[in-house]
């Protein structure tokens, strides 16, 4: 019988060489994008965190009370920002309800520093008086603004906002498809966090992270 020196006996494999250093390199990249996400949201809120000193692109239009309005308006509070519309059959009615569940788990202290603001995608049907109506219901911190059609578009891209009317019967007979995250901006009118819709269901974690940029 032939023995095999030891040396070659216990010698890895080509496949077996190949998964370790497959194994390797993708421990490396998890530890590489955990590292990032610490670094870039080292508060560990719940949504996608911003980039610190990312400021919050400028919103002016007319208020739910017909004056005009501003995000800068706010300074010294948090904002939920959104972008919505009157006739939407689900997403931002739930959306406002979840920010005032939110906001009623605020200290008590804490509640009035918080206000949601919904920017209306459908100027052409969404008065400011008809927002006024539609938002209060849902909280009394509520905002509404209408900001100029010839302005909209612009303004809702510097968010990453993208919307479009579709089937569209009548001149004011349509749909308005459109993005659905909220924005939080701080005290200092900085972005610190969006949270996609599914995760508005999270009443205490988004709570949680409301407390935190209100530090």
């Amino acid at each position: 019988m032939t023995l095999t020196p030891a040396s070659q006996a216990i010698r890895p494999r080509p496949w077996q060489r190949s998964l370790t250093l497959a194994l390797l390199a993708v421990a490396a990249l998890l530890s590489a994008a955990l590292l990032y996400s610490r670094l870039r949201n080292p508060q560990g809120l719940l949504g996608t965190a911003y980039s610190p000193g990312t400021g919050a692109p400028p919103l002016e239009g007319t208020g739910d009370n017909g004056q005009p309005l501003a995000l800068s308006d706010f300074k010294g509070k948090a904002v939920a920002v959104f972008f919505g519309f009157l006739n939407c059959p689900n997403i931002c009615p739930t959306t406002l309800a979840a920010l005032e569940r939110v906001r009623q788990t605020l200290p008590e202290n804490q509640r009035q520093e918080l206000i949601s603001l919904l920017v209306t995608v459908d100027p052409k049907r969404d008065t400011p008086a008809e927002l006024r109506t539609y938002v209060r219901y849902f909280s009394a911190n509520a905002r509404g603004l209408v900001i100029p059609a010839s302005q909209l578009r612009d303004a809702a891209a510097a968010w990453g906002v993208g919307f479009e009317y579709s089937n569209v019967t009548a001149p004011d007979r349509y749909d308005v498809n459109h993005t659905t995250g909220v924005y939080l901006v701080d005290r200092e009118g900085q972005r610190r966090v969006v949270w996609d819709y599914t995760q508005l269901n999270l009443t205490d974690r988004i709570a949680s992270d409301v407390q935190t940029v209100l530090r």
